[in-house]
């Protein structure tokens, strides 16, 4: 059982890192391999999904390195690997031969390969391994066409923002770790362990999780990392902002659901958070007039939606709109992908008549963006009322701002539709989508309309005991007609209105249209004092502390030139007088020294002579 767990990770872990090393003499075979490599992990996932395997081994001295597949993790295995797989078919298709296939394919694959190692890991240290290398590639692949400046601007963004946020995890690790019970007890360091710790290190591995949850998941407020995400190629932004990366912080959240309850306040939190983030990020998607920003802010928008379900505890409502939202989010971000390949843009004034100018990928965007808007037959549609019965459970205030959010979507899906489907202007520059890029987006299309089914029981049961949940709220059949009226009512609002523009204050659609400002403020309030002191500290090190070392050194040059002058000379005089004054009294002592026996009587008596007067005189 732990060989399936290890192949599981270890198969896109080492194919990515074979493509990377190999490099470009591997770009003409790079699609197959990684193909073969995705239609691999998605067996693997399946069979670990329903076997529920383990897996151990050493790591450190009384912390092996251990990872685990249960009813949450297996369905999350699932979908990373499915839309992986959906992702790289098209990418197969749309990927130029002239670009570098083998690093797009391998750092692809090793991130996904990251992302399952996050997914399966039963302890801390296991997770911030996964976390750190899905952190890094993510780097990679938004800077892919890393010749541009303004995209590895992007990425670095990106990076940095989630990198500062990620620290959460390391204050929660050192908590865990001093709330044990033994400087060689790791066993608090086990996720599943996390929620038994005492104060106040339980409210330090609480805080710490739901920063870096929040950071991860581009929730308020981080949330202005993804709009710079949207540089990377559009592939990149269907795998890493549908079923991946930005996911990742959320199903943390669901996955220590107890750890947020037992804190007695990181539930709220994280729910009202959610909350604000599905209606202030919404707001942001209808101020956009680029496709991708669209998609980003309402990314945000809808993974607040999974954020708002783990603090309410509704963890099958969570992870079925996180299941859900990734089909509708791949498929979104790979049409606009194409039509900027095919139409050179992605600014929604510019893409009039996009799907009628490509009638297959503008309907299945259509079924996409009508789910993400929660029109009923649809997933998005279903799946959101099962999360949102355990908000009114917890508060009807948050069930009402998770309506609100829920309104702000069928808005800004419809508006994106509105531009793609107005009469198509011509295009006889347009460029022709490639076949084997359609048929992913068909596919993802019928996954948005068959993941109805698990909304509804008897499968929503079955969803809660593989989930091993208990006492999760059911949705009465008002809740989803109110859910539904309200989407219906929003997306026929946004249809009448058009592109005429709302009757705003200036700078209120500016700010929203500009992320809230979030980027603006973060530079404000912590890039521009980081500077500053970088500066002060550089400025104290050139003027205090350089000018001290060079003064100190010119001082000691000096003495050493005063001892070379005086001192030496002084030593030296005295040394000589010495040498002098020993020679003039080796001549002296041997002037007697003639070898004549009556020369030495002579001496001898003459030297008692004066002892005796001297012996004479004492007395």
């Amino acid at each position: 059982m732990s060989a399936l767990l290890w192949a599981l990770v270890a198969l896109p872990l080492g194919a990515g890192v074979l493509l990377l090393v190999v490099g470009r003499r591997a770009d003409r075979a790079a699609p197959g391999v990684a193909l073969a490599v995705a239609v691999s992990a998605l067996g693997l996932a399946v069979t670990a999904a329903f076997r529920h395997p383990s897996a151990r081994a050493p790591f450190l001295d009384g912390l092996p390195m251990r990872l685990t597949v249960d009813g949450l993790s297996g369905l999350l295995a699932v979908t990373v690997t499915a839309v992986t797989l959906v992702v790289l078919l098209f990418s197969a298709a749309e990927f130029g031969s002239g670009e570098a296939r083998a690093r797009f394919f391998g750092l692809m694959l090793l991130f996904a390969g990251s992302m399952l190692v996050t997914v399966t890991a039963a302890t801390l240290p296991v997770l911030l391994m996964g976390w750190e290398v899905m952190g890094a590639t993510s780097w990679a692949l938004i800077g892919y066409w890393w010749r541009d400046p303004e995209r590895t601007s992007a990425a670095d963004t990106a990076f940095l923002t989630t990198r500062t946020a990620d620290l959460g995890l390391y204050l929660a690790a050192g908590a865990a770790l001093a709330s044990g019970a033994g400087p060689t007890s790791y066993s608090s360091l086990s996720l599943d362990g996390l929620a038994r710790a005492d104060e106040p290190w339980l409210s330090f591995i609480t805080a710490g999780v739901v920063v870096a949850a929040l950071g991860k998941s581009a929730q308020l407020p981080f949330s202005f990392w993804l709009s710079k995400a949207m540089r990377g190629p559009s592939p990149v932004s269907a795998l890493l902002h549908s079923a991946t990366m930005v996911v990742a912080g959320a199903y943390l959240l669901l996955r220590t659901g107890p750890l947020l309850d037992a804190s007695g306040w990181g539930d709220d939190v994280v729910a009202w958070t959610g909350a604000a983030t599905a209606i202030l990020l919404g707001l942001v998607a209808i101020a956009q007039a680029d496709l991708k920003q669209l998609l980003a802010a309402s990314s945000c928008a809808q993974i607040g939606f999974m954020v708002l379900a783990a603090g309410a505890g509704a963890t099958t409502g969570g992870t079925l709109q996180l299941v859900a939202h990734a089909a509708a989010k791949s498929l979104l971000f790979l049409a606009a992908g194409a039509w900027l390949t095919a139409l050179g843009t992605q600014q929604l004034p510019a893409l009039l008549g996009a799907a009628r100018h490509h009638r297959t990928v503008g309907t299945a965007f259509t079924v996409a963006a009508l789910s993400l808007a929660g029109l009923p037959p649809l997933s998005l549609w279903a799946a959101k009322d099962v999360l949102l019965a355990g908000a009114l459970e917890r508060s009807p205030w948050l069930y009402a701002a998770g309506l609100a959010g829920a309104f702000l979507s069928a808005v800004y899906s419809a508006k994106a539709l509105w531009f793609v489907w107005r009469p198509a202007v011509a295009r006889p520059d347009a460029r022709r989508i490639p076949a084997g890029a359609v048929w992913p987006l068909v596919l993802l299309a019928f996954a948005c309309v068959a993941l109805v089914v698990p909304a509804f029981p008897p499968v929503r049961d079955s969803v809660s005991r593989v989930l091993a949940v208990s006492g999760q709220p059911a949705p009465h059949a008002w809740e989803f007609v109110l859910s539904a009226g309200l989407a219906l009512l929003a997306a026929a609002g946004a249809w009448a209105w058009g592109a005429r523009t709302l009757p705003l204050a200036a700078r209120v659609k500016s700010g929203f249209a500009d992320w809230l400002g979030l980027e603006r403020a973060a530079h404000v309030l912590l890039v521009a004092p980081a500077m500053r002191l970088a500066r002060a500290a550089a400025a104290f090190d050139d003027r205090v502390l350089d000018r001290a070392v060079e003064g100190s050194a010119s001082a000691t040059v000096r003495l050493a030139r005063w001892t070379n002058d005086v001192v030496e000379r002084a030593v030296d005089g005295t040394v000589g007088a010495v040498a002098a004054g020993t020679r003039a009294l080796g001549r002296w002592a041997r002037r007697p020294q003639t070898g004549q026996l009556h020369q030495y009587l002579a001496q001898a008596v003459a030297a008692f002579t004066v002892l005796a007067v001297v012996l004479v005189l004492v007395r």
